[in-house]
């Protein structure tokens, strides 16, 4: 927008949006990456962090996060952010109806993968303002053909399934890969088995 003339010397509306002071964010999936969206958020004085998980989090009562149902957690939520593994019960649990019960002012982010979402149903409430609008970081395919409706549309940001692409992180990535590798070479327990 701003390369194409949309940036004015004063338009004190242009590109706002909605704050998360006061906003209930509910967030699927209450792993590591959960809670950690769970501990930024909350430093931006939102109103309640609501999570779903087929798990009760020990870190629930320090995040002062509330674990609720999955239809709960999507009407009640001005923000809703996945972040849960894609599994057989995760597979397209965005759907259509999800996102029906979501409020149409609902921000949509998805940090987890691409198969969690029916990517049709999404772009179908992106379009007719079912939900406000979407970020995503991965999509379903990846990368995301350079026709998909998904890039026409202005209440959608897309990123390139960056989301862990800091040179720490990849630095980590890298290091707990060689460990798997020489500790199965050893014969030794892996410390990351991924089972």
């Amino acid at each position: 927008e701003a390369k194409t003339g949309g940036w004015v010397a004063w338009a004190p509306t242009w590109m706002t949006g909605p704050g998360l002071a006061g906003a209930t964010v509910g967030i699927v999936g209450f792993g590591r990456i959960g809670q950690s969206v769970a501990k930024r958020v909350k430093s931006f004085n939102t109103s309640r962090i609501l999570y779903f998980d087929c798990m009760q989090s020990p870190a629930e009562a320090e995040i002062g996060a509330v674990k609720v149902g999955f239809n709960q957690l999507l009407t009640e939520s001005d923000f809703v952010v996945c972040c849960a593994a894609l599994t057989p019960e995760t597979k397209e649990i965005f759907n259509k109806a999800a996102f029906k019960k979501m409020k149409r002012t609902a921000i949509f982010v998805n940090t987890s993968r691409g198969g969690i979402v029916d990517q049709d149903a999404l772009i179908d409430a992106l379009k007719n303002n079912t939900i406000r609008a979407a970020g995503l970081d991965v999509t379903t395919p990846e990368p995301l053909p350079l026709d998909s409706p998904l890039f026409k549309l202005k209440n959608c940001i897309i990123l390139p399934h960056i989301a862990s692409a800091s040179i720490e992180a990849r630095n980590m990535m890298s290091e707990l890969t060689a460990n798997n590798i020489l500790a199965a070479l050893k014969g030794k327990e892996m410390p990351a088995e991924i089972k």
